[in-house]
């Protein structure tokens, strides 16, 4: 859509209603770009596969962490790999399937006369109806007898490098894995009645930068990591709501028990700090940590910030205060996840979940700061 055009028709839009699954409204979503495309199942239902392998096997081990497709995850990847074949000028840069959603990047090599909304609904329309076919097959494990495969970026993937030059990083293999699903109870034994897959829309991200690139090369393949250390270690990342501390209600995730920690300091650094200033600071707030301190701040500034990554390096316990709410699905950022499962980490939102992020004003910063305050007076 043309500039003008979308000038012409948004005075008409009404309110904008928060949501992950609306496209951006200043984007042409048929020039040339790269996007993150996420799916999720209908319902969530694990119908794609299972999960196999250790969370703190090495990567590339026979037991690293992996999904394994069941048919209809399969059938899946198929689609998703054959999405070049029917749009040349789009290229599959890589997928990966999770039990009840789906990651997939696509590259639009040029400006074409179609958008990405005609993909998505191509590749979910081929989806249904693989989905159909296999009926209550679909949800079954692709039982041979032979325990599951190390993944290999094999011929069903083979169309998802043409012309982009960037490796496939799908845990997901076609080659069979076997091993009988211990979510196969949990997997519902009839369709839905519409005969759809997928929910309702999709989620992308557009990329920015070829840094981004990597990084979400990076975020897919370790998925499957993330959800084995999500289930060894449960309590610690689900999302507990209605925790009081110090007469504030806040959204918690990870380790509540460093709230009653007897020793809590405040992380607070000035904006007009110098580099040497904040490098002081960094090893002052260090020091207090590694004396059995629990370190509490929004990391607002520049030095809080980097005092909180020297800390979370070190692997130091933290307690991080969010402005950015959490629904019942959110987890902690990737860069957490570590900290998370050593019980060295909690992240406290006290404000409601936007699926837009507000800009962070003071009277935001100053209430957050607060509450550090409040927090290690607790």
């Amino acid at each position: 859509m043309d500039k003008k055009r979308l000038e012409s028709i948004r005075k008409f839009a009404g309110d904008t209603i928060p949501s992950m699954l609306r496209r951006s409204d200043t984007h042409d979503y048929s020039s040339r770009c790269f996007y993150l495309i996420t799916l999720t199942t209908e319902g969530r239902r694990p119908l794609l596969g299972w999960l196999t392998g250790r969370a703190d096997a090495p990567d590339g081990s026979k037991e690293a962490p992996r999904i394994c497709p069941t048919a209809l995850g399969a059938a899946v990847i198929r689609e998703w790999s054959g999405i070049s074949s029917r749009f040349p000028q789009v290229a599959v840069i890589c997928q990966q399937l999770m039990p009840d959603h789906f990651h997939g990047i696509l590259y639009f090599r040029e400006h074409t006369d179609f958008h990405l909304g005609r993909i998505v609904n191509g590749f979910k329309v081929g989806c249904n109806r693989a989905y159909r076919q296999l009926g209550l097959t679909a949800a079954q494990p692709q039982s041979t007898g032979k325990e599951p495969t190390t993944p290999s970026n094999n011929s069903a993937n083979s169309s998802a490098n043409s012309g982009s030059g960037a490796s496939n990083n799908s845990s997901a293999s076609n080659s069979g894995a076997a091993v009988p699903s211990p979510w196969a109870a949990a997997v519902p034994q009839q369709s839905s009645s519409k005969g759809l897959l997928w929910s309702h829309g999709y989620n992308d991200r557009i990329l920015h930068s070829y840094y981004t690139l990597e990084r979400w090369k990076n975020y897919l393949h370790d998925n499957p990591r993330r959800l084995a250390i999500r289930r060894e270690h449960p309590d610690l990342f689900r999302v507990c709501f209605g925790v009081e501390v110090a007469g504030q209600q806040y959204a918690a995730i990870g380790n509540q028990f460093l709230l009653k920690t007897p020793q809590k300091q405040q992380v607070q650094c000035s904006r007009s700090l110098t580099d040497k200033d904040i490098q002081a600071a960094v090893e002052t707030y260090l020091q207090e940590a590694r004396s059995g301190s629990v370190l509490v701040s929004p990391a607002i500034s520049k030095g809080e910030q980097m005092v909180m990554r020297a800390a979370l390096d070190a692997r130091l316990p933290l307690i991080f205060l969010t402005p950015w709410g959490f629904n019942t699905f959110s987890r902690p950022g990737h860069q957490y996840y570590e900290a998370c499962c050593e019980g060295r980490f909690l992240i406290l939102a006290p404000w409601p979940h936007e699926n837009r992020r507000m800009p962070l004003t003071r009277n935001m910063c100053l209430a957050l700061n607060t509450m550090a305050e409040n927090i290690c007076n607790y």
